[in-house]
Protein backbone atom coordinates (compact mmCIF):
# COMPACT_ATOMS: atom_id res chain seq x y z
CA UNK A 1 0.00 0.00 0.00
CA UNK A 2 2.74 2.47 0.99
CA UNK A 3 4.79 1.55 -2.07
CA UNK A 4 1.75 2.16 -4.27
CA UNK A 5 1.27 5.65 -2.82
CA UNK A 6 4.94 6.46 -3.40
CA UNK A 7 4.64 5.22 -7.00
CA UNK A 8 1.65 7.49 -7.66
CA UNK A 9 3.47 10.42 -6.10
CA UNK A 10 6.52 9.75 -8.26
CA UNK A 11 4.33 9.70 -11.40
CA UNK A 12 2.74 13.05 -10.49
CA UNK A 13 6.10 14.66 -9.75
CA UNK A 14 7.68 13.31 -12.93
CA UNK A 15 4.78 14.71 -14.97
CA UNK A 16 5.75 18.20 -13.83
CA UNK A 17 9.14 17.89 -15.49
CA UNK A 18 8.11 16.01 -18.64
CA UNK A 19 6.91 17.90 -21.68
CA UNK A 20 5.79 16.42 -24.96
CA UNK A 21 6.24 18.40 -28.14
CA UNK A 22 3.18 20.61 -27.75
CA UNK A 23 2.08 24.20 -28.17
CA UNK A 24 -0.57 26.67 -27.13
CA UNK A 25 -3.81 25.57 -28.79
CA UNK A 26 -7.10 27.43 -29.21
CA UNK A 27 -10.29 25.89 -30.66
CA UNK A 28 -11.85 27.58 -33.69
CA UNK A 29 -15.60 27.19 -34.20
CA UNK A 30 -18.23 28.79 -36.41
CA UNK A 31 -20.34 29.92 -33.43
CA UNK A 32 -17.54 32.17 -32.15
CA UNK A 33 -18.92 35.70 -32.39
CA UNK A 34 -15.64 37.51 -33.04
CA UNK A 35 -14.27 34.83 -35.40
CA UNK A 36 -10.77 36.05 -34.57
CA UNK A 37 -8.11 34.20 -32.59
CA UNK A 38 -4.98 36.04 -31.52
CA UNK A 39 -1.95 35.31 -29.38
CA UNK A 40 1.45 36.77 -28.70
CA UNK A 41 4.37 34.71 -30.01
CA UNK A 42 8.04 34.46 -29.09
CA UNK A 43 9.68 33.68 -32.40
CA UNK A 44 12.77 32.04 -33.84
CA UNK A 45 13.55 30.11 -37.04
CA UNK A 46 11.33 27.15 -36.08
CA UNK A 47 8.15 28.82 -34.80
CA UNK A 48 4.85 28.73 -36.65
CA UNK A 49 1.05 28.86 -36.50
CA UNK A 50 -0.90 25.74 -37.48
CA UNK A 51 -4.56 26.02 -38.55
CA UNK A 52 -6.51 22.78 -38.92
CA UNK A 53 -10.18 21.99 -39.58
CA UNK A 54 -12.09 18.80 -38.78
CA UNK A 55 -13.25 16.57 -41.62
CA UNK A 56 -16.90 17.39 -40.84
CA UNK A 57 -16.37 21.12 -41.51
CA UNK A 58 -18.33 22.34 -44.54
CA UNK A 59 -18.83 25.48 -46.55
CA UNK A 60 -16.38 28.08 -47.75
CA UNK A 61 -14.43 30.35 -45.51
CA UNK A 62 -12.35 33.48 -46.00
CA UNK A 63 -9.24 33.27 -43.83
CA UNK A 64 -6.36 35.64 -43.16
CA UNK A 65 -3.31 35.38 -40.88
CA UNK A 66 -1.31 38.46 -40.00
CA UNK A 67 0.74 40.24 -37.32
CA UNK A 68 -1.16 42.97 -35.48
CA UNK A 69 1.14 45.74 -36.67
CA UNK A 70 -0.40 45.22 -40.12
CA UNK A 71 -4.01 45.23 -38.88
CA UNK A 72 -4.52 48.78 -40.16
CA UNK A 73 -4.16 47.49 -43.73
CA UNK A 74 -6.91 44.89 -43.34
CA UNK A 75 -10.16 46.00 -44.96
CA UNK A 76 -11.00 49.13 -46.92
CA UNK A 77 -12.82 52.18 -45.57
CA UNK A 78 -16.19 52.43 -47.32
CA UNK A 79 -18.27 54.36 -44.77
CA UNK A 80 -16.12 56.67 -42.63
CA UNK A 81 -19.22 57.94 -40.82
CA UNK A 82 -20.03 54.48 -39.46
CA UNK A 83 -18.58 54.46 -35.94
CA UNK A 84 -18.74 50.66 -35.54
CA UNK A 85 -17.98 49.26 -39.00
CA UNK A 86 -16.38 51.86 -41.28
CA UNK A 87 -14.55 49.20 -43.33
CA UNK A 88 -15.50 46.43 -45.73
CA UNK A 89 -13.35 43.41 -44.93
CA UNK A 90 -14.38 40.67 -47.39
CA UNK A 91 -14.61 40.97 -51.16
CA UNK A 92 -18.14 40.06 -52.29
CA UNK A 93 -19.96 40.58 -55.57
CA UNK A 94 -21.46 43.77 -54.15
CA UNK A 95 -18.02 45.04 -53.15
CA UNK A 96 -16.73 44.34 -56.68
CA UNK A 97 -19.62 46.24 -58.27
CA UNK A 98 -18.79 49.22 -56.01
CA UNK A 99 -15.10 49.06 -57.01
CA UNK A 100 -14.03 48.25 -53.44
CA UNK A 101 -12.11 45.20 -54.69
CA UNK A 102 -11.46 43.30 -57.92
CA UNK A 103 -13.01 40.11 -59.29
CA UNK A 104 -9.71 38.30 -58.65
CA UNK A 105 -10.15 38.99 -54.92
CA UNK A 106 -13.65 37.47 -54.66
CA UNK A 107 -14.18 35.67 -51.36
CA UNK A 108 -10.91 36.85 -49.83
CA UNK A 109 -10.15 39.44 -47.19
CA UNK A 110 -9.44 42.88 -48.62
CA UNK A 111 -5.91 44.13 -47.99
CA UNK A 112 -5.62 47.86 -48.63
CA UNK A 113 -1.96 48.85 -48.80
CA UNK A 114 -0.76 52.46 -49.12
CA UNK A 115 1.04 53.56 -52.24
CA UNK A 116 4.63 52.38 -52.31
CA UNK A 117 4.11 49.45 -49.92
CA UNK A 118 4.20 45.94 -51.35
CA UNK A 119 2.57 42.81 -50.00
CA UNK A 120 5.99 41.28 -49.45
CA UNK A 121 6.63 43.93 -46.79
CA UNK A 122 3.65 42.78 -44.73
CA UNK A 123 2.78 39.66 -42.76
CA UNK A 124 -0.50 38.84 -44.56
CA UNK A 125 -1.55 35.44 -45.82
CA UNK A 126 -5.12 35.08 -47.08
CA UNK A 127 -7.27 32.59 -48.95
CA UNK A 128 -10.82 31.51 -49.73
CA UNK A 129 -10.99 27.94 -48.42
CA UNK A 130 -13.33 25.14 -49.39
CA UNK A 131 -13.75 23.07 -46.23
CA UNK A 132 -13.34 19.26 -46.33
CA UNK A 133 -16.98 18.08 -46.23
CA UNK A 134 -17.80 19.93 -49.49
CA UNK A 135 -14.89 18.61 -51.53
CA UNK A 136 -15.80 16.22 -54.32
CA UNK A 137 -13.84 13.41 -55.83
CA UNK A 138 -13.39 15.44 -58.99
CA UNK A 139 -11.18 17.88 -57.14
CA UNK A 140 -8.80 15.07 -56.22
CA UNK A 141 -7.65 14.89 -59.80
CA UNK A 142 -6.69 18.54 -59.87
CA UNK A 143 -3.00 19.35 -59.77
CA UNK A 144 -1.76 20.13 -56.27
CA UNK A 145 0.84 22.65 -55.31
CA UNK A 146 2.81 23.01 -52.09
CA UNK A 147 4.31 26.00 -50.40
CA UNK A 148 2.85 29.06 -48.73
CA UNK A 149 4.65 31.32 -51.21
CA UNK A 150 3.01 29.88 -54.32
CA UNK A 151 -0.59 29.63 -53.20
CA UNK A 152 -3.13 31.10 -53.19
CA UNK A 153 -2.76 33.81 -55.82
CA UNK A 154 -2.53 37.30 -54.40
CA UNK A 155 -0.21 36.32 -51.55
CA UNK A 156 3.46 37.33 -51.39
CA UNK A 157 5.70 35.88 -54.08
CA UNK A 158 8.59 33.60 -53.10
CA UNK A 159 11.55 35.71 -51.92
CA UNK A 160 14.94 35.29 -53.46
CA UNK A 161 17.83 33.77 -51.53
CA UNK A 162 19.04 37.32 -50.81
CA UNK A 163 15.73 38.43 -49.31
CA UNK A 164 16.35 39.83 -45.81
CA UNK A 165 12.91 40.92 -44.57
CA UNK A 166 12.43 40.24 -40.84
CA UNK A 167 9.21 38.43 -41.78
CA UNK A 168 10.71 35.99 -44.25
CA UNK A 169 14.31 34.91 -44.31
CA UNK A 170 14.42 31.82 -46.53
CA UNK A 171 13.28 30.74 -49.96
CA UNK A 172 10.03 28.82 -50.14
CA UNK A 173 11.55 25.35 -50.43
CA UNK A 174 13.54 25.91 -47.24
CA UNK A 175 10.69 27.10 -45.02
CA UNK A 176 9.73 24.63 -42.24
CA UNK A 177 5.98 24.41 -42.87
CA UNK A 178 3.43 22.37 -44.76
CA UNK A 179 0.69 24.08 -46.72
CA UNK A 180 -1.09 22.10 -49.43
CA UNK A 181 -4.00 23.37 -51.52
CA UNK A 182 -5.60 22.42 -54.81
CA UNK A 183 -6.88 25.19 -57.04
CA UNK A 184 -10.27 24.51 -58.61
CA UNK A 185 -10.80 25.03 -62.32
CA UNK A 186 -13.67 27.46 -61.69
CA UNK A 187 -11.29 30.25 -60.71
CA UNK A 188 -8.18 31.04 -62.68
CA UNK A 189 -6.86 33.38 -60.00
CA UNK A 190 -7.88 34.26 -56.48
CA UNK A 191 -10.02 31.12 -56.59
CA UNK A 192 -11.47 28.61 -54.17
CA UNK A 193 -8.85 26.38 -52.57
CA UNK A 194 -9.84 23.01 -51.14
CA UNK A 195 -8.43 22.53 -47.65
CA UNK A 196 -6.53 19.23 -47.57
CA UNK A 197 -3.86 19.61 -44.89
CA UNK A 198 -3.22 21.86 -41.86
CA UNK A 199 -2.14 25.35 -42.87
CA UNK A 200 1.26 26.13 -41.41
CA UNK A 201 2.22 29.79 -41.27
CA UNK A 202 5.90 30.38 -40.41
CA UNK A 203 6.57 33.05 -37.77
CA UNK A 204 10.01 34.62 -37.80
CA UNK A 205 9.38 37.78 -35.78
CA UNK A 206 8.15 38.09 -32.19
CA UNK A 207 4.76 39.77 -32.20
CA UNK A 208 1.00 39.45 -31.76
CA UNK A 209 -0.53 37.25 -34.47
CA UNK A 210 -4.15 36.73 -35.44
CA UNK A 211 -6.25 34.36 -37.50
CA UNK A 212 -9.45 36.00 -38.76
CA UNK A 213 -12.21 34.13 -40.54
CA UNK A 214 -15.39 35.34 -42.25
CA UNK A 215 -18.51 33.63 -43.57
CA UNK A 216 -18.55 33.86 -47.35
CA UNK A 217 -22.04 33.77 -48.93
CA UNK A 218 -22.51 31.86 -52.16
CA UNK A 219 -23.38 35.15 -53.88
CA UNK A 220 -19.71 36.04 -54.08
CA UNK A 221 -19.50 33.49 -56.90
CA UNK A 222 -22.18 35.07 -59.12
CA UNK A 223 -19.53 36.67 -61.31
CA UNK A 224 -18.68 33.24 -62.67
CA UNK A 225 -21.36 30.89 -63.87
CA UNK A 226 -19.11 27.88 -63.49
CA UNK A 227 -19.07 27.96 -59.69
CA UNK A 228 -20.90 25.34 -57.68
CA UNK A 229 -23.80 26.55 -55.50
CA UNK A 230 -24.33 23.49 -53.29
CA UNK A 231 -22.46 25.13 -50.37
CA UNK A 232 -24.34 26.22 -47.20
CA UNK A 233 -24.81 30.00 -46.92
CA UNK A 234 -23.10 29.90 -43.51
CA UNK A 235 -20.29 27.38 -43.16
CA UNK A 236 -20.17 25.09 -40.15
CA UNK A 237 -16.72 24.22 -38.96
CA UNK A 238 -14.60 23.21 -35.99
CA UNK A 239 -10.87 23.09 -35.72
CA UNK A 240 -7.82 24.28 -33.85
CA UNK A 241 -5.25 27.05 -34.07
CA UNK A 242 -1.88 26.00 -32.69
CA UNK A 243 0.71 28.63 -31.78
CA UNK A 244 4.16 27.00 -31.68
CA UNK A 245 6.46 29.31 -29.73
CA UNK A 246 10.16 29.11 -28.97
CA UNK A 247 9.35 27.03 -25.88
CA UNK A 248 7.78 23.59 -25.66
CA UNK A 249 4.45 23.57 -23.89
CA UNK A 250 0.81 24.60 -23.82
CA UNK A 251 1.06 27.96 -22.07
CA UNK A 252 0.22 31.12 -23.94
CA UNK A 253 3.24 33.28 -24.74
CA UNK A 254 2.02 35.97 -22.33
CA UNK A 255 2.10 33.53 -19.38
CA UNK A 256 5.26 31.57 -20.11
CA UNK A 257 7.67 34.09 -18.47
CA UNK A 258 6.06 33.12 -15.15
CA UNK A 259 7.68 29.66 -15.36
CA UNK A 260 11.21 31.06 -15.34
CA UNK A 261 10.32 33.89 -12.97
CA UNK A 262 8.96 31.63 -10.22
CA UNK A 263 11.82 29.18 -10.74
CA UNK A 264 14.29 32.02 -10.12
CA UNK A 265 12.27 33.19 -7.09
CA UNK A 266 12.33 29.63 -5.70
CA UNK A 267 16.13 29.57 -5.90
CA UNK A 268 16.44 33.01 -4.28
CA UNK A 269 14.11 32.16 -1.39
CA UNK A 270 15.80 28.79 -0.89
CA UNK A 271 19.21 30.49 -0.66
CA UNK A 272 17.76 33.02 1.77
CA UNK A 273 16.21 30.22 3.85
CA UNK A 274 19.60 28.47 4.09
CA UNK A 275 21.28 31.70 5.24
CA UNK A 276 18.49 32.39 7.75
CA UNK A 277 18.65 28.84 9.08
CA UNK A 278 22.39 29.14 9.57
CA UNK A 279 21.94 32.36 11.59
CA UNK A 280 19.21 30.75 13.71
CA UNK A 281 21.41 27.72 14.41
CA UNK A 282 24.37 29.93 15.27
CA UNK A 283 22.34 32.02 17.77
CA UNK A 284 19.80 29.41 18.82
CA UNK A 285 19.93 30.42 22.48
CA UNK A 286 19.31 34.10 21.68
CA UNK A 287 16.21 33.70 19.50
CA UNK A 288 13.18 35.89 20.16
CA UNK A 289 9.52 34.91 19.56
CA UNK A 290 9.34 37.18 16.49
CA UNK A 291 12.24 35.28 14.94
CA UNK A 292 10.36 31.98 15.31
CA UNK A 293 7.47 33.59 13.42
CA UNK A 294 9.86 34.86 10.78
CA UNK A 295 11.36 31.39 10.41
CA UNK A 296 7.90 29.95 9.77
CA UNK A 297 7.24 32.63 7.17
CA UNK A 298 10.55 31.92 5.42
CA UNK A 299 9.59 28.24 5.15
CA UNK A 300 6.14 29.17 3.83
CA UNK A 301 7.71 31.45 1.22
CA UNK A 302 9.93 28.67 -0.12
CA UNK A 303 6.94 26.31 -0.34
CA UNK A 304 4.81 28.96 -2.05
CA UNK A 305 7.42 29.83 -4.69
CA UNK A 306 8.06 26.16 -5.48
CA UNK A 307 4.30 25.52 -5.70
CA UNK A 308 3.81 28.54 -8.01
CA UNK A 309 6.61 27.36 -10.27
CA UNK A 310 5.24 23.80 -10.28
CA UNK A 311 1.73 25.10 -11.09
CA UNK A 312 2.83 26.98 -14.20
CA UNK A 313 5.11 24.11 -15.13
CA UNK A 314 2.12 21.77 -14.90
CA UNK A 315 -0.04 24.13 -16.99
CA UNK A 316 2.68 24.26 -19.60
CA UNK A 317 2.93 20.47 -19.71
CA UNK A 318 -0.74 19.48 -19.52
CA UNK A 319 -2.93 22.55 -20.09
CA UNK A 320 -6.00 23.51 -18.09
CA UNK A 321 -7.92 20.69 -16.41
CA UNK A 322 -9.55 19.77 -13.13
CA UNK A 323 -6.11 18.98 -11.69
CA UNK A 324 -4.77 22.40 -12.69
CA UNK A 325 -7.79 24.09 -11.06
CA UNK A 326 -7.11 22.25 -7.79
CA UNK A 327 -3.44 23.16 -8.15
CA UNK A 328 -4.42 26.81 -8.64
CA UNK A 329 -6.54 26.80 -5.48
CA UNK A 330 -3.60 25.38 -3.49
CA UNK A 331 -1.26 28.06 -4.85
CA UNK A 332 -3.83 30.78 -4.13
CA UNK A 333 -4.23 29.53 -0.56
CA UNK A 334 -0.47 29.62 -0.03
CA UNK A 335 -0.19 33.10 -1.52
CA UNK A 336 -3.07 34.42 0.58
CA UNK A 337 -1.62 32.77 3.71
CA UNK A 338 1.78 34.38 3.07
CA UNK A 339 0.30 37.84 2.57
CA UNK A 340 -2.02 37.60 5.59
CA UNK A 341 0.72 36.27 7.84
CA UNK A 342 3.14 38.97 6.67
CA UNK A 343 0.75 41.84 7.34
CA UNK A 344 -0.37 40.31 10.64
CA UNK A 345 3.24 40.06 11.85
CA UNK A 346 3.99 43.63 10.74
CA UNK A 347 0.91 44.87 12.55
CA UNK A 348 1.64 43.21 15.89
CA UNK A 349 5.26 44.38 15.68
CA UNK A 350 4.09 47.92 14.90
CA UNK A 351 1.74 47.74 17.89
CA UNK A 352 4.79 47.07 20.06
CA UNK A 353 4.10 43.48 21.11
CA UNK A 354 6.96 42.19 23.32
CA UNK A 355 8.72 45.56 22.98
CA UNK A 356 6.39 48.22 24.39
CA UNK A 357 3.65 46.02 25.82
CA UNK A 358 3.45 42.39 26.95
CA UNK A 359 -0.03 41.71 25.53
CA UNK A 360 -2.36 43.34 23.00
CA UNK A 361 -5.54 42.19 24.75
CA UNK A 362 -8.71 42.54 22.63
CA UNK A 363 -6.71 44.32 19.97
CA UNK A 364 -5.15 40.97 19.08
CA UNK A 365 -8.63 39.62 18.16
CA UNK A 366 -9.18 42.57 15.81
CA UNK A 367 -5.81 41.87 14.19
CA UNK A 368 -6.77 38.22 13.69
CA UNK A 369 -10.15 39.12 12.15
CA UNK A 370 -8.50 41.51 9.69
CA UNK A 371 -5.92 38.86 8.80
CA UNK A 372 -8.68 36.26 8.27
CA UNK A 373 -10.61 38.58 5.94
CA UNK A 374 -7.48 39.39 3.97
CA UNK A 375 -6.76 35.65 3.67
CA UNK A 376 -10.22 34.87 2.21
CA UNK A 377 -10.25 37.80 -0.20
CA UNK A 378 -6.69 36.96 -1.25
CA UNK A 379 -7.78 33.45 -2.29
CA UNK A 380 -10.67 34.84 -4.36
CA UNK A 381 -8.38 37.36 -6.02
CA UNK A 382 -5.69 34.77 -6.75
CA UNK A 383 -8.15 32.40 -8.44
CA UNK A 384 -10.07 35.12 -10.27
CA UNK A 385 -7.10 36.96 -11.74
CA UNK A 386 -5.94 33.73 -13.45
CA UNK A 387 -9.31 32.36 -14.55
CA UNK A 388 -10.87 35.61 -15.80
CA UNK A 389 -10.13 37.00 -19.26
CA UNK A 390 -9.46 40.70 -18.80
CA UNK A 391 -10.57 41.66 -22.33
CA UNK A 392 -13.97 39.98 -21.94
CA UNK A 393 -14.71 40.58 -18.26
CA UNK A 394 -16.85 43.51 -17.16
CA UNK A 395 -15.44 46.13 -14.82
CA UNK A 396 -18.06 45.22 -12.19
CA UNK A 397 -16.90 41.60 -12.02
CA UNK A 398 -13.25 42.67 -11.78
CA UNK A 399 -14.08 45.10 -8.99
CA UNK A 400 -15.82 42.31 -7.05
CA UNK A 401 -12.46 40.55 -6.83
CA UNK A 402 -10.29 43.63 -6.32
CA UNK A 403 -12.24 45.93 -3.96
CA UNK A 404 -12.56 43.58 -0.91
CA UNK A 405 -8.84 42.82 -1.04
CA UNK A 406 -8.07 46.51 -1.50
CA UNK A 407 -10.10 47.35 1.61
CA UNK A 408 -8.32 44.84 3.86
CA UNK A 409 -4.94 45.80 2.38
CA UNK A 410 -5.63 49.49 2.99
CA UNK A 411 -6.78 48.67 6.53
CA UNK A 412 -3.54 46.85 7.23
CA UNK A 413 -1.33 49.58 5.79
CA UNK A 414 -3.08 52.44 7.59
CA UNK A 415 -3.18 50.59 10.91
CA UNK A 416 0.46 49.51 10.61
CA UNK A 417 1.70 53.03 9.83
CA UNK A 418 -0.41 54.62 12.59
CA UNK A 419 0.74 52.05 15.17
CA UNK A 420 4.33 52.31 14.05
CA UNK A 421 4.29 56.07 14.54
CA UNK A 422 2.84 55.61 18.04
CA UNK A 423 5.46 53.00 18.98
CA UNK A 424 8.29 55.18 17.66
CA UNK A 425 6.99 58.10 19.73
CA UNK A 426 6.96 55.93 22.88
CA UNK A 427 10.50 54.64 22.26
CA UNK A 428 11.73 58.17 21.58
CA UNK A 429 10.15 59.35 24.86
CA UNK A 430 11.82 56.48 26.73
CA UNK A 431 15.16 57.24 24.96
CA UNK A 432 15.59 53.60 23.92
CA UNK A 433 17.81 54.50 21.00
CA UNK A 434 18.73 51.02 19.74
CA UNK A 435 15.10 49.86 19.49
CA UNK A 436 14.12 53.25 18.13
CA UNK A 437 16.62 52.95 15.30
CA UNK A 438 15.20 49.53 14.30
CA UNK A 439 11.62 50.80 14.24
CA UNK A 440 12.58 53.95 12.32
CA UNK A 441 14.27 51.82 9.67
CA UNK A 442 11.18 49.62 9.49
CA UNK A 443 9.09 52.77 9.03
CA UNK A 444 11.24 53.95 6.11
CA UNK A 445 11.13 50.53 4.44
CA UNK A 446 7.33 50.48 4.62
CA UNK A 447 7.09 54.09 3.47
CA UNK A 448 9.20 53.41 0.38
CA UNK A 449 7.19 50.23 -0.33
CA UNK A 450 3.89 52.12 -0.14
CA UNK A 451 5.28 54.82 -2.44
CA UNK A 452 6.32 52.20 -5.02
CA UNK A 453 2.93 50.47 -4.72
CA UNK A 454 1.20 53.80 -5.37
CA UNK A 455 3.29 54.40 -8.50
CA UNK A 456 2.62 50.93 -9.87
CA UNK A 457 -1.05 51.23 -8.96
CA UNK A 458 -1.31 54.32 -11.16
CA UNK A 459 0.62 52.61 -13.98
CA UNK A 460 -1.48 49.43 -13.74
CA UNK A 461 -4.73 51.40 -13.59
CA UNK A 462 -3.76 53.34 -16.71
CA UNK A 463 -2.90 50.08 -18.46
CA UNK A 464 -6.02 48.16 -17.47
CA UNK A 465 -8.32 51.12 -18.11
CA UNK A 466 -7.84 50.44 -21.81
CA UNK A 467 -8.38 46.69 -21.58
CA UNK A 468 -11.49 46.89 -23.81
CA UNK A 469 -9.60 48.68 -26.59
CA UNK A 470 -9.09 46.67 -29.75
CA UNK A 471 -5.30 46.84 -29.55
CA UNK A 472 -4.97 46.37 -25.77
CA UNK A 473 -3.91 42.72 -25.92
CA UNK A 474 -1.49 43.39 -28.78
CA UNK A 475 0.26 46.13 -26.81
CA UNK A 476 0.27 44.48 -23.37
CA UNK A 477 0.81 40.74 -23.96
CA UNK A 478 4.55 40.90 -23.21
CA UNK A 479 4.24 42.77 -19.89
CA UNK A 480 0.83 41.71 -18.55
CA UNK A 481 2.34 38.99 -16.35
CA UNK A 482 4.69 41.60 -14.85
CA UNK A 483 1.83 44.01 -14.06
CA UNK A 484 -0.30 41.27 -12.49
CA UNK A 485 2.31 39.14 -10.69
CA UNK A 486 5.94 39.99 -11.27
CA UNK A 487 6.50 43.43 -9.78
CA UNK A 488 4.45 42.72 -6.66
CA UNK A 489 6.36 39.50 -5.96
CA UNK A 490 9.69 41.26 -6.49
CA UNK A 491 8.70 44.17 -4.25
CA UNK A 492 7.68 41.76 -1.52
CA UNK A 493 11.03 39.95 -1.81
CA UNK A 494 13.04 43.17 -1.45
CA UNK A 495 10.96 44.50 1.46
CA UNK A 496 10.98 41.13 3.24
CA UNK A 497 14.77 40.76 2.95
CA UNK A 498 15.33 44.23 4.42
CA UNK A 499 12.88 43.66 7.28
CA UNK A 500 14.29 40.22 8.04
CA UNK A 501 17.77 41.75 8.10
CA UNK A 502 16.63 44.17 10.81
CA UNK A 503 15.27 41.31 12.94
CA UNK A 504 17.96 38.78 12.07
CA UNK A 505 19.28 36.47 14.81
CA UNK A 506 22.38 37.91 16.47
CA UNK A 507 24.33 37.76 19.72
CA UNK A 508 22.62 40.99 20.89
CA UNK A 509 19.01 39.84 20.47
CA UNK A 510 18.15 39.83 24.16
CA UNK A 511 19.69 43.23 24.69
Amino acid sequence: MVANHFLKLAIVISSLFTLSSSAYEVPVIDSDYSRQICSGMWANQATYINVSFDATSQGQLAAVIYEWADARYLGKVTDPDDEYLPKTYVCTAGAVSENVCTAEQLGQFIIDLPQGKSLNETSFWSALLQLPANQTSSSDSLPSTSGLWNNPDGNPTPPSSKYTSPWRRAIASQLPYTYTVRQTKEFSSGGLYPYTEPIRYPVRKTGYYCLSTAFVPVTVQTLTSRASTDVPFHPTYTGNVLFKNTFEGKLAATDYPKVNFYFAMSLIYTAFAVAWGWLCYRHIHELLPIQYYLSSLVGLLVIEMVASWAYYRYLNAHGRSTVSTVFLIVVSVLDAARNSMSFFMLLVVALGLSVVRESLGRTMLKCQILAGGHFIFGILYGVGIVELQLEKTSALVLLMFVIPLAFTLSGFLLWIMYSLNATIAQLRARKQRYKLKMFERLYYILLVSIFIIAIFFVVSSMSFSGRLAEDYAAKSWRVRWWLLDGWLALLYLVAFVFIAFLWRPSANNRR
